[in-house]
């Protein structure tokens, strides 16, 4: 490995590869977030839904559990605009990612609710809370401790899967690094380096994980 030449040619990169990074991050984020808030209301529903409404959707997450990331992110992009749905790769990737993370924190929420004593609820209605009040302040911070280090997991699947995005044209750092390997034909040395950086954004989210962990959990 000729690492001077490796340097100059990652310097030469640099933008295109912070391009990259900076829409591997924002895809994900925006997937993350999304997901988890659709997934909150996807275990509310599975857990205090109505029949219909639990099988409904118990189809919904099965369907997505059960579908690999790469056939949604297809399926989102190529079918959706078939049907009318006109959506840019950009669109279509975080959508795909948007449901899968949904269908996977959904389930985390509704095995937390469903661990969590009825008494709890019981006794919140006895002092007049609402179910959103009694959601906010008593099923959602003890639903947390649970929820989180699952949810930190889910969250760097997220990013990996991020990666499968440059298969509908969408220029995220692996995309990018492919880009610059087919210039310069350092396959090893940027493959590596394009590991080492994703190594580093699933580092960070995990230990962020772990430092609200600690500080949210009971002494």
């Amino acid at each position: 490995m000729n690492f001077s030449l490796f340097l100059a040619e990652l310097w030469n990169a640099r933008m295109s590869l912070i391009n990259g990074l900076g829409n591997t991050v924002l895809i994900s984020v925006v997937s993350v977030l999304l997901g988890s808030i659709l997934g909150v209301f996807i275990g509310l529903v599975m857990t205090y839904g109505g029949w219909f409404t639990r099988f409904s959707v118990r189809l919904y997450i099965d369907f997505l559990r059960g579908t690999p990331v790469f056939v949604l992110i297809l399926a989102c992009f190529y079918i959706l605009s078939v049907v009318g749905f006109d959506l840019s790769a950009f669109q279509a990737g975080v959508l795909a990612l948007t449901l899968f993370c949904s269908s996977h924190v959904g389930e985390i929420v509704r095995g937390a609710l469903i661990a969590i004593p009825k008494g709890q609820t019981e006794a919140a209605k006895s002092i007049g809370l609402t179910f959103g009040q009694t959601f906010i302040y008593v099923l959602l911070p003890q639903a947390l401790r649970q929820i989180l280090p699952t949810w930190v997991n889910t969250a760097t699947e997220i990013v990996k899967a991020s990666t499968l995005l440059s298969i509908i044209g969408v220029v995220e750092l692996l995309l990018a690094t492919q880009q610059v390997i087919s210039r310069t034909y350092l396959s090893l040395e940027f493959y590596f380096f394009a590991g080492f950086v994703y190594f580093l954004l699933n580092f960070v989210i995990e230990q962020a994980g772990r430092a609200v962990e600690r500080r949210i959990s009971v002494p």
